[in-house]
């Protein structure tokens, strides 16, 4: 059973998606509650996997790199999820979800520039067994990055 955020989970998420260095005391401060209460709804959250607290790459940093974003096509449906676990053990891809539309799978990594998007399309990609195709993206100027996902789907 998935348990949902509550208003004081909710806000708790809220202050740390700014700041995760936030202090419990801090944090406990800003909600009128005791840090005890504070770090425990933290941990519970963890445990239930509801969230997690950790370091995120900004991407506005990488002068010479650019986010590829992989759009595939499965031969058989039946065989996307299957496919989509096989790119989810590839190390250098730091997204890979089941789509609906266009593309079975989008997979989503950093690369140096085209000839390296290509070469590890070709490589790493296209190899897999039920891979029909791949269409590829390069995104090269972001207005706006937001890792806070979690503000977004509340």
């Amino acid at each position: 059973m998935r348990r949902k955020l509550d208003q004081a989970d909710a806000a708790i998420v809220e202050r740390l998606s700014r700041d995760a260095r936030v202090s419990n005391r801090e944090i406990a401060e800003q909600l009128g509650v005791t840090e005890g209460t504070v770090r425990a709804r933290v941990k519970r959250m963890e445990e239930e996997r509801l969230i997690r607290i950790t370091a995120v790459t900004n991407i506005d940093r990488f002068k010479d790199a650019a986010l590829a974003y992989i759009w595939i096509e499965v031969e058989r449906s039946g065989q996307t999820r299957v496919i989509a676990a096989k790119l989810a053990e590839i190390a250098e891809l730091g997204f890979v979800g089941v789509m609906l539309g266009r593309a079975d799978i989008l997979a989503i990594t950093m690369v140096r520039n085209a000839e390296h998007l290509a070469e590890f399309v070709h490589q790493r990609i296209s190899v897999i067994e039920g891979v029909r195709g791949t269409r590829s993206t390069l995104g090269v100027n972001f207005v706006k990055h937001d890792y806070r996902v979690a503000r977004i789907v509340n």
